[in-house]
């Protein structure tokens, strides 16, 4: 028994100086809460030498996770297996996941460059009082065309061009339900936030109209598609289009007269998160209006931030593709928190759309 009991408090004391070593080496290494801030992020979304000024400006060490839904983010927060101290999910997503508890309060007073948000982006309806949240980016879904490649007279001014039988195969959809449902309500002259079932299916029923124009309904993959010229035109967001007129200056944007969507995608702090004041010192190095426009350069969305804008190159802060004035945002909605069962409705929606293609 005395052997056996030596030998489990042997075994115990290794353990122990394990845990201390790898603590120590965690430390160390940046891995700990206090010198370690954890973002949880879209895919390419950030400009990298942005992260390696804060490090070397706070001496904090960055993790960069990704993700590309904000089903998949939201899902892993709620787990809990990875503490994020800060996340960048999108307006809907934001108001579940107050709703859900997984959201910690912002407190104003120790972001002192939240003065440099523009008014039109603050105080919105899924987080009245930006009690949660702090813009990040903002853009719209719209069209991507190629002049060259579509039929005479074909401007994408409207929805309804999509429907041109001219186009022949030649049309990209992004791979999303709310998107997609989105600009078939907004055809009709319905609300993209629309849960009347009758609208539904109408929308449905013209969407599958749609199907004979439809080449193929793409991820990421979108963008290279049409900077390579795949396709003659592609429903995208506004930060897309402007990475594929970038790589292709024939293309052109257009957002259609019945309106669409404005999102935002804004910075918050996960209920889970260990780090709050790298979180708050990370929130407040974006919204440094310098920092802010070299980000909006690099990504290719729209930045929140007014002081920002002047100092973006005359040629983006200029372009109303991109900066749309107030007559024409006033025609964009933002995507409501529909509920877990109208989401997945829509969901469903979607999936009988690419089923009908079939």
């Amino acid at each position: 028994m005395k052997s056996l009991i030596r030998s489990f408090a042997a075994i115990l004391v290794v353990a122990l100086g394990c845990l201390y070593l790898t603590s120590w080496l965690n430390s160390s290494q940046g891995y700990s809460g206090a010198n370690t801030l954890t973002i949880y992020n879209w895919g390419d979304y950030i400009d990298p030498e942005l992260l390696e000024e804060f490090q070397k400006e706070t001496g904090i060490t960055v993790i960069y996770q990704t993700f590309d839904s904000n089903e998949a983010m939201m899902t892993k927060i709620q787990q809990g297996g990875t503490t994020y101290d800060v996340a960048m999910p999108s307006e809907y997503a934001i108001d579940k996941m107050k709703q859900e508890g997984l959201l910690l309060p912002i407190d104003h007073a120790k972001l002192p460059n939240l003065k440099h948000i523009d008014e039109r982006f603050l105080d919105l309806r899924f987080d009245p009082g930006n009690g949660y949240s702090v813009p990040y980016f903002w853009g719209t879904v719209g069209i991507v065309y190629n002049p060259e490649l579509v039929p005479d007279g074909l401007v994408f001014d409207s929805w309804d061009d999509l429907w041109d039988p001219r186009l022949g195969n030649g049309l990209m959809l992004v791979d999303g339900a709310r998107e997609v449902i989105g600009f078939g309500l907004n055809s009709l002259g319905y609300s993209l936030n629309d849960t009347n079932e009758a609208h539904l299916q109408e929308a449905l029923a013209k969407l599958q109209k749609l199907t004979p124009n439809v080449k193929a309904i793409v991820g990421d993959e979108i963008k290279m598609l049409l900077a390579n010229e795949e396709a003659t035109a592609g429903v995208v967001w506004s930060g897309d289009a402007a990475e594929i007129m970038d790589e292709n200056d024939k293309l052109d944007y257009v957002i259609p007269k019945e309106g669409s969507n404005v999102w935002f995608d804004n910075m918050v702090i996960p209920r889970t998160a260990r780090n709050l004041d790298g979180a708050y010192r990370f929130m407040d190095f974006m919204l440094e209006p310098e920092h802010a426009a070299r980000n909006a350069e690099y990504v290719g969305y729209s930045t929140p931030n007014k002081d920002a804008v002047p100092l973006l190159p005359e040629e983006i802060r200029s372009d109303e593709r991109f900066y749309p004035p107030p007559q024409l945002t006033s025609r964009l909605e933002v995507y409501d928190n529909l509920g877990k069962r109208m989401l997945s409705h829509y969901n469903e929606l979607f999936l009988e759309f690419k089923m009908h293609r079939k």
